[in-house]
């Protein structure tokens, strides 16, 4: 599994972004399906719904609908660490998306992840330790 931030899932559907191509020719190299929580993906379907509209919302339902992207719900034990996550990240400051993902990182012992955040995710430790691995690299 790719852990996926909202904005390569933006990049992906969006032409216009300019992303656009270094995600689409990144993702031969995943392993394993997208995978994101429902912060990242209400994010990115906000950022749709102002770029492209209906259309780009519905490219991203059609990614879900499809498998081509997995949502991971989380629950209140993630949320309680999620709230210490952007305690304790709120000098840089974290984002809830960013949190919940960093959350399941942790949770799923996961590195990879598919973001255009690469200097909010560099900073992020797993456990507090532990770099993620960033697609695309740059």
């Amino acid at each position: 599994m790719i852990l996926t931030d909202a904005g390569p899932l933006v990049a992906l559907v969006d032409q216009g972004e300019q992303d656009h191509k270094s995600c689409v020719a990144c993702l031969p190299n995943l392993k394993g399906p997208m995978v994101t929580t429902w912060p990242a993906f209400t994010e990115a379907m906000y950022l749709l719904g102002e770029a492209g509209g209906w259309r780009a919302q519905e490219t991203l339902w059609s990614m879900l609908h499809q498998g081509d992207l997995e949502i991971v719900f989380q629950g209140a034990d993630d949320y309680e660490r999620m709230r210490v996550l952007m305690q304790k990240y709120r000098d840089h400051p974290m984002d809830l998306a960013d949190a919940s993902l960093v959350r399941l990182a942790e949770e799923r012992h996961v590195r990879d992840i598919f973001t255009l955040d690469e200097g909010d995710f560099r900073t992020y430790r797993i456990h507090g330790r532990q770099s993620f691995r960033i697609w695309p690299s740059k």
